[in-house]
C-alpha cells in the first residue's frame, strides 16, 4: 500500500481535527465552571485584629504612636555616619544627582542642597508647590520634606514615599551637608 501526500494530508487533517474537539470540549467545559463560585475559599485572608478607640475605664490609655522630629533628626545629622548616608543615598541616585556642577537629572542636582535657596537650582523645572515654599533648605526642611514629600510640600513632582527610619535620614543629612 503506498500513500501519496494527497493521504497523508487527510490523515493529518483527521488527527488535527480530532485534537481541535478534544481541546475544544475541555475549554468549554473550563468556561461553563467559571462562572460558578468554588465550595471553599483557597485562601482566607487574616482579619487585622481592632484596635481599641479608648482606654477601658480605669485603665491607662494605649501609647501613642512616635510622631517624626525633624529638629531632632537635623540634630542628630551633625554626628550623623555621612559613608553609611551615601549608601543610603543609593535610593537617590536614580533621579538626582550629587556631583558639584553636575546635571539636572528627573530631581535638581542636590549638591550643595543645604542652606540653598528652596526651588532655586538652574535648569530645573520645579512644581509650584515648591516654588512658592520658599526660604532656604535647612536640615530641619531637608528631614522633613525627605521623611514625607507629599506631606511636606502638597503638589510636590518628587514621587520617592521618603525615608521612615531617624537614623538613615539623619545620616542622608550628614551626607547632603558634607557635599558641598
Amino acid at each position: 500500500m503506498q500513500f501519496d501526500s494527497f493521504e497523508l494530508s487527510k490523515i493529518a487533517g483527521a488527527f488535527l481535527s480530532a485534537f481541535l474537539v478534544i481541546v475544544g470540549f475541555k475549554v468549554a467545559l473550563e468556561i461553563a465552571e467559571h462562572g460558578k463560585a468554588p465550595e471553599k475559599p483557597g485562601y482566607v485572608l487574616p482579619m487585622p485584629e481592632a484596635t481599641p478607640a479608648a482606654a477601658p475605664a480605669g485603665g491607662a490609655a494605649a501609647p501613642a504612636a512616635p510622631t517624626f522630629d525633624a529638629k531632632a533628626v537635623a540634630e542628630a545629622a551633625g554626628a550623623g555616619n555621612a559613608p553609611n548616608g551615601q549608601k543610603i543615598f543609593g535610593k537617590c541616585q536614580a533621579c538626582h544627582s550629587i556631583d558639584p556642577g553636575g546635571p539636572n537629572k528627573v530631581g535638581p542636582n542636590l549638591a550643595g542642597v543645604v542652606g540653598r535657596a528652596k526651588a532655586s537650582h538652574a535648569g530645573f523645572n520645579y512644581s509650584d508647590a515648591m516654588k512658592a515654599k520658599g526660604g532656604n533648605w535647612t536640615l530641619e526642611d531637608l528631614a522633613g520634606f525627605i521623611h514625607n514629600p507629599k506631606g511636606n510640600v502638597p503638589g510636590t513632582k518628587m514621587l520617592f514615599p521618603g525615608i521612615a527610619d531617624p537614623g538613615d535620614l539623619g545620616d542622608l543629612l550628614a551626607y547632603l551637608n558634607s557635599v558641598k
